[in-house]
């Protein structure tokens, strides 16, 4: 397995085992969207359900990391700020002790969505019938963001990320298998998985958000890249709303030597460049053919 991940040309830090992307638990919002008339998004809080939720991906997480071979494994954790996914973590974190736990983060960049403030009900729900006509990545809630907005600043946090690793500022030990998890919010998860897996827009729209307290798993796969098939099920992905192509190509990933090409799916070669021959002997064939037409036209 690769162990290490090459970037400009120098050897960085040793790479996680797993991202782990887990959405908060239930909130009062999910449950009354009525509470957002009041309550300002950053801070409504969980449930009970919602603390439920959480105390049982901890256990999940606990298990799914705990389950390999190797006993000397370490986590470190991204939060967002808010409310909610703060007691997220506070849940989860029951499920692993202080010597597992090597440090956490609270990050601004993977907050929830900004809708625009208090968010009036009645308003709200003319404003979500208006982005779905208009496409649920482009549209920009008035005073908000749009998924757009979003996938920049994650993608910026991306980018901190893989310094994090480069320059390991997480104090990890080479010797340990690293666990990242990173407790966030629906959108932020999908936008991180697009730009991760490098999804286009189109595929991102198929995407159902991710549930209550529910996790993806981007896992380290034999070849060195990484893949969300390696601990999921075709089934699994195809219910999260990923085409039989994207699941195709996470396959792929789960055991493709590093540096493949693998990124040039045909996803981004079809749609510009489907009309035109597969080598230079047809396309000068087709050349001389056109040029003939033109002489006795």
């Amino acid at each position: 397995m690769c162990s290490h991940k090459e970037r400009d040309g120098h050897r960085g830090g040793v790479l996680p085992k797993r991202i782990i992307l887990v959405r908060h638990g239930e909130s009062q919002g999910n449950n009354d969207p009525a509470a957002y008339d009041t309550t300002p998004d950053h801070r409504i809080q969980l449930t009970h359900h919602g603390i439920a939720q959480a105390r049982l991906a901890g256990a999940r997480m606990r298990g799914l990391i705990s389950g390999d071979d190797s006993p000397n494994w370490r986590v470190y954790f991204y939060v967002s700020p808010y409310t909610r996914t703060r007691s997220t973590l506070r849940e989860i974190g029951r499920s692993f002790s202080k010597k597992r736990v090597i440090g956490v983060r609270e990050e601004c960049r993977i907050r929830e969505q900004d809708f625009g403030n208090f968010q009036v009900q009645d308003r709200m729900n003319v404003i979500k019938e208006t982005r779905q006509r208009f496409g649920r990545f482009f549209y920009r809630f008035p005073e908000g963001e749009s998924a757009a907005d979003v996938f920049d600043r994650v993608s910026s946090f991306l980018e901190s990320l893989w310094r994090d690793v480069d320059m390991n500022r997480l104090n990890h030990n080479p010797s340990d298998d690293l666990n990242l998890i990173i407790v966030s919010h629906g959108l932020a998860s999908r936008v991180f998985m697009m730009k991760w897996f490098k999804w286009t827009v189109e595929q991102f729209e198929l995407l159902r958000n991710v549930g209550n307290g529910e996790f993806r798993v981007i896992q380290l796969g034999s070849g060195g890249e990484y893949s969300l098939a390696v601990h999921h099920t075709d089934e699994e992905l195809l219910d999260w709303g990923l085409s039989p192509d994207m699941v195709a190509d996470q396959k792929c990933r789960a055991c493709a030597n590093k540096g493949d090409g693998i990124d040039r799916s045909c996803w981004y070669l079809d749609p510009f460049f489907d009309h035109l021959p597969d080598s230079d002997d047809e396309n000068v064939d087709k050349l001389d053919e056109i040029n003939s037409l033109s002489v006795h036209s």
